[in-house]
């Protein structure tokens, strides 16, 4: 009755729901057309320290040697070279929105063969590719690796990942993205987390903004922009004011629990009808103590092994909790939870229970 009674006087305590911070529109929204662009290209490190690819297992890596040679007038035809200070890569970048030729991007670095440290390389010219096939970037110069490699004759241990590494600035770009902002007429808002309420929200503060109709809600996840209702000097000026427009979201009730870590994240919104759950361990233990049976002296009879088990089942107490008020917050049954002791692995299978029972009114994501 100790344990009910604190976790009732636990519960009882209504907490004040938080209000929800305001968000500029620039954090719930992207705008149509203004993304970056995925680039990649393969290319050739060397400088290492005899942590490259063993040729033999890595052909690749000897041809791009070969093409790079040649094309620095060294012919290499019919040549067995065996270096292992070369390593075959692919070099990834994103291309960000309106980056102008001449301007710098960073770089990720991987291998591809069997090197096992990109640790001291140098990157040499690189062509980076977009989707449509053409060169928008070139990467160069010396790799950031995340990680450290020691070995010695009987064994070896790394830390993180010497096998990818980052070229800080390492691409510059060469061709500019075709995509003209001013020409637009129209511009959709794309909603990160799509939800009707806070699209109605945003039309309703960009119109507030302007004074006039601008912003339109075609569904939970879009609102579309009259950019010439705006009546801005340019679309970057329109874009400019809408972004920083403040606007307070509404969020989904969402418990996430991670099974793992037992961690359990939840939102404010997040209530729990009237239920009851009473939760204990239950322990099953069962030893075999088998007993040898000998015969008398001279006798004829055989030794025999009979057979005992001793069987018990342990009940620890466990937790009741029963008539908890409609309209409870779950952060308030949690924190009556955490007062009385009770593991996170177990608060979680009391959630899915809940959930189970229908009385937990929100999105339950497992992990």
């Amino acid at each position: 009755m100790r344990t009910f009674f604190l976790l009732l006087c636990a519960i009882a305590v209504m907490a004040l729901p938080a209000t929800a911070s305001p968000v500029r529109i620039k954090d719930l929204v992207d705008f149509d057309g203004v993304r970056g662009n995925d680039l990649v290209g393969y290319g050739l490190v060397v400088g290492l320290d005899g942590t490259g690819d063993g040729l033999r297992n890595a052909p690749f890596t000897e041809d791009i040697m070969a093409n790079i040679l040649e094309r620095l007038g060294v012919n290499v035809t019919g040549e067995q070279f065996r270096p292992k200070n070369v390593a075959a890569v692919l070099v990834t970048a994103t291309l960000p929105p309106f980056a102008r030729a001449g301007s710098q991007i960073d770089v990720t670095v991987s291998a591809i063969g069997d090197a096992k440290s990109l640790m001291g390389g140098t990157l040499i010219m690189t062509p980076m590719n977009a989707a449509d096939g053409q060169i928008y970037a070139v990467s160069q110069g010396t790799i950031i690796a995340g990680g450290a490699q020691a070995e010695g004759d009987a064994g070896s241990v790394t830390t993180g990942v010497p096998t990818a590494g980052t070229i800080p600035s390492g691409a510059r770009v060469e061709r500019e993205i075709d995509f003209e902002l001013e020409s637009i007429g129209t511009l959709r808002l794309a909603l990160r987390d799509a939800d009707f309420t806070t699209a109605d929200r945003i039309e309703r503060a960009v119109n507030r903004a302007f004074g006039r109709r601008v912003a339109l809600m075609l569904d939970s996840g879009t609102v579309e922009l009259n950019v010439p209702a705006t009546r801005m000097r340019s679309v970057a000026h329109a874009l400019s004011r809408i972004e920083n427009i403040v606007v307070q979201p509404e969020r989904k009730a969402r418990v996430v629990v991670d099974q793992r870590s037992g961690t359990i994240v939840m939102g404010e919104d997040v209530r729990i009808s009237r239920v009851a759950v009473s939760q204990g361990n239950l322990t099953l233990r069962i030893q075999e103590q088998p007993l040898v049976v000998q015969p008398n002296p001279f006798s004829q009879g055989q030794t025999v092994v009979v057979p005992r088990t001793n069987a018990a089942i342990d009940e620890e107490p466990g937790i009741s909790l029963a008539e908890v008020r409609p309209g409870t917050s779950l952060s308030e049954v949690i924190a009556g939870l955490n007062a009385l002791g009770v593991a996170p692995r177990d608060m979680i299978d009391i959630l899915k229970s809940i959930k189970a029972a229908g009385a937990l009114h929100a999105e339950f994501v497992v992990h």
